[in-house]
């Protein structure tokens, strides 16, 4: 039992404690909003006036990275198409500092915390709500006291705070609420009636507040100690790869130390790895280099920190490789498959990967995903 919560204290997603939540006080129930001047991912700057023609302001502080917060975007949404004719004003605000984020914190998200990466989710979910960044100074972050990322504060006319908590009892899009916490508050404030529960409990991922960029360095230092490794493979060992026997989605790059862009790339594919190597995902490195080449390519990838799996072909015969690998390929290096378990090749490319796409790819496939 202590192991367990052991576990879940280690996790981003989760109640924060209350000693935790001290360090920055939630904004009392019956408290003025505090007034804000932030940017928005349209580029407009936003305040308290901006919504002054509004009898009631919803605030929400949510992000893009946490699992959470993805879940509820498109009850954010919704809320905000049900209740804009009715004098409902929704804005949400993403608290997070981006330099506070350990790469594997981002293992169920595609983006990252920016103000750029934010301004990609938006267009991408279309919303239609302003979305404010605070992660440069967190200044109005700090002042309202969000517990979690999703986190709702709803304002009446003379914006005192009338409920702070949680949008619904049901992270899990795919299930159905029974407690309607946000709606109900605000269907009480339209109907001029006190909020039932004015409080409640939050969940979801922490805020990342500036103090914790150190674990970001922590991490760094972290990630250099992995060791790494280098195997030889034959082509028969490569046709095995290939037909991915286990359980996870399976990411295969074939590399060589002469080629430039291959080794540039590399560091994409050790974030990559990072993000999202605690989840049904691997990642494995086949150097194309010829066998006598095996400390210069051990090297590389020591320098890297690509502490994935690794290979270097057994055999000067290339052509045989290029068959091994995929008959489809014409040869061309770098070359970048994703193969589902079983062997289906669902991802090729031969040539440099954008980033951003793969791993779009990557947690928008149904063994990853976006939610708990």
């Amino acid at each position: 039992m202590l192991r367990l919560f052991a576990v879940l204290l280690a996790c981003c997603c989760l109640t924060i404690s209350v000693e935790a939540a001290d360090e920055h006080p939630t904004l009392p129930i019956g408290a003025l909003a505090p007034d804000f001047s932030l940017k928005g991912v349209d580029g407009k700057t936003y305040s308290l006036a901006s919504f002054k023609t509004k009898p009631i302001l919803v605030v929400v502080f949510t992000c893009n990275h946490c699992p959470t917060a993805q879940a509820y975007e498109d009850r954010i949404i919704q809320l905000t198409k049900d209740y804009a004719s009715r004098g409902v004003a929704l804005v949400a605000i993403s608290p997070n500092d981006p330099k506070a984020i350990r790469t594997n914190e981002l293992d169920y998200t595609d983006l990252s915390d920016t103000y750029a990466d934010m301004q990609v989710r938006a267009a991408r979910k279309n919303f239609n709500f302003p979305y404010l960044y605070d992660g440069a100074t967190q200044v109005t972050s700090r002042a309202y006291g969000p517990i979690a990322t999703p986190h709702v504060f709803i304002f009446d006319k003379d914006r005192k705070l009338r409920f702070s908590g949680r949008i619904d009892n049901v992270e899990k899009p795919s299930k159905t609420p029974t407690i309607q916490d946000t709606r109900n508050a605000l269907e009480a404030l339209l109907m001029n009636k006190p909020v039932e529960t004015p409080t409640t409990k939050v969940f979801g991922c922490s805020i990342k507040w500036a103090e914790k960029e150190d674990w970001l360095e922590k991490a760094k230092a972290d990630w250099a100690k992995e060791p790494v490794d280098l195997k030889m493979i034959s082509n028969d060992g490569i046709k095995r790869l290939l037909k991915n026997d286990g359980q996870k989605l399976r990411l295969i790059n074939v590399w060589a130390t002469w080629c430039g862009p291959c080794v540039s790339e590399l560091p994409e594919f050790v974030t990559i790895n990072r993000m999202y190597r605690k989840r049904d995902f691997e990642f494995i490195t086949i150097s194309a280099d010829d066998p006598a080449k095996k400390d210069k390519v051990l090297k590389t990838l020591q320098q890297l920190q690509a502490s994935g799996s690794n290979y270097l072909i057994d055999t000067d015969d290339k052509y045989q490789m290029i068959e091994a690998i995929d008959p489809n390929w014409q040869g061309a290096l770098p070359y970048t498959i994703l193969i589902e378990p079983g062997g289906k090749i669902v991802y090729a490319k031969q040539g440099t990967i954008d980033p951003a796409a793969m791993k779009t790819i990557i947690i928008d496939h149904p063994l990853i995903g976006r939610y708990f």
